[in-house]
């Protein structure tokens, strides 16, 4: 089965059966859904919703399901057509509109598209809400208007260059500063709107770029993941051309990936410390990554002055605890930078533009820069379980074993060494414990990992 119904979306391969993968029925069920759910929450005659799409091959089909059922719901739409996930959510509150739907897989390979929902606010929905359109869905409790009340569809391709500008104009982004230094930057947009919106980005800010897979035809040429073992072309180009660094996103551009001028990996958990490093020295404050993430953003932070929290994993849960705590930036270490002077989503355009002022600021190499942050290095593992076995039971245990050292358990159980740590969660769709860890080298993050392993091994008698 790939049809993954959560509280933040639906997301499937295309194609099979209806139920078992996301068809055409299934799109039109679950826009069904939030089409209806939106009319119950907002009490208004007319309401709007905004949708945009990846360059993903499914994309206009989806497309044209998803907008063609709002309208049969009575709902206007106000249609971006091509566009990226923080885009369309800049797009939602600019239009005062009543939510918006992102239809992109993110990160998945091209088999796989979705539904990624949003409130009003243009930041995903709750939890109690996505789990009341979930209901909605699996009732099918919607009724469609007549002929005279259909919703009517509004085109804009504009947004993009909006979004540019929107960037462009926040307080620490120094275009002029960035265009004096000359940079030449390599780009890998993964043939989807990225390739448009980011080398769009860089040239209005005085950058040489050299385009990487940037035709947004939904052939993604490598595996979307910005990870280091699908890199290998752009690494190679960044040395070839002699750029200063290489800028890699996923198919809906929310997150983002650094090639360092050396042709390495700078590190998806040092793309929010290096945005960090920057924002902090001119505004200093509070931050939050979830607990997945690197502690070198707490050691940054701490270096400002400010407090580090951790929230559980889930872009929606890391907001939430940004806005409790007031900070000035945080994300994910998967490089989602979220800006709150911008727009509480992840988007790599705002990590873009406060990384290249930064660095024009600081008139250092990109590897210089890397190799000035407190190195830890993270080991990300899983241990597959039978159905039977009880996975609570065994984070109860292993926070037994281990509590006289700090523990949090709001999202699994994250151990927390003097100098290492260890998170363990569950899978919330199949019987799957997660274990990452992160040390001062590589051979004792993997230590510690095989550590835990073989110690949930015990337990669970396998």
């Amino acid at each position: 089965m790939t049809l993954i119904k959560s509280i933040s979306g639906i997301r499937g391969t295309i194609g099979g059966k209806v139920g078992d993968n996301l068809t055409p029925v299934d799109a039109v069920k679950f826009a069904s859904a939030y089409g209806s759910w939106l009319k119950k929450a907002v009490k208004k005659d007319k309401l709007t919703v905004v949708i945009g799409r990846d360059a993903r091959i499914s994309g206009p089909m989806i497309h044209n399901l998803v907008l063609n059922t709002l309208v049969g719901l009575g709902i206007n739409v106000v249609d971006l057509g091509l566009s990226t996930t923080p885009t369309v959510e800049i797009a939602v509150p600019l239009e005062k509109a009543d939510g918006g739907i992102i239809l992109t897989a993110s990160h998945n390979p091209k088999q796989w598209n979705a539904l990624k929902l949003l409130n009003a606010k243009g930041e995903f929905l709750s939890g109690a809400d996505g789990q009341e359109i979930l209901e909605i869905a699996e009732n099918e409790d919607f009724t469609f208007v007549e002929v005279d009340d259909l919703g009517e569809v509004t085109v804009n391709d504009s947004y993009m260059d909006i979004h540019i500008d929107e960037v462009l104009n926040l307080s620490l982004v120094d275009a002029e500063a960035v265009k004096k230094a000359k940079f030449k930057v390599v780009v890998d947009g993964v043939n989807s709107s990225g390739g448009i919106i980011i080398p769009k980005l860089l040239e209005a800010m005085g950058v040489e770029v050299v385009k990487l897979y940037c035709e947004p035809n939904g052939q993604f040429p490598h595996n979307p993941e910005p990870l280091k073992e699908h890199l290998g072309d752009i690494c190679k180009l960044v040395v070839e051309e002699k750029a200063d660094f290489g800028v890699v996103v996923d198919p809906d551009v929310d997150r983002l990936a650094f090639i360092s001028d050396d042709g390495e990996m700078f590190g998806e958990e040092y793309t929010l410390v290096a945005c960090a490093d920057y924002v902090l020295s001119k505004t200093p404050g509070n931050t939050v990554s979830n607990m997945s993430s690197s502690r070198a953003l707490r050691d940054i932070t701490q270096k400002y002055g400010g407090t580090y929290e951790a929230s559980a994993v889930g872009e929606v849960n890391v907001v939430t605890l940004m806005k409790k705590n007031k900070v000035v930036i945080g994300g994910e270490g998967n490089g989602g930078i979220i800006y709150p002077e911008s727009h509480y989503g992840r988007d790599s355009l705002v990590g873009v533009a406060l990384f290249l002022t930064h660095l024009a600021n600081l008139k250092t190499s990109v590897s210089a820069l890397r190799a000035s942050y407190p190195q830890y290095y993270m080991s990300k593992n899983k241990i597959e379980l039978t159905p039977q076995i009880d996975v609570d039971a065994i984070l109860e245990q292993m926070t037994q074993k281990y509590q006289h050292e700090q523990i949090t358990t709001i999202d699994g159980v994250k151990i927390d060494f003097a100098e290492e740590w260890a998170h363990l969660r569950k899978s919330n769709t199949e019987p799957i414990i997660r274990i990452y860890t992160e040390a001062k080298s590589q051979e004792k993050a993997d230590a510690l990992a095989l550590r835990i392993i073989d110690e949930i091994k015990v337990i669970a008698k396998i």
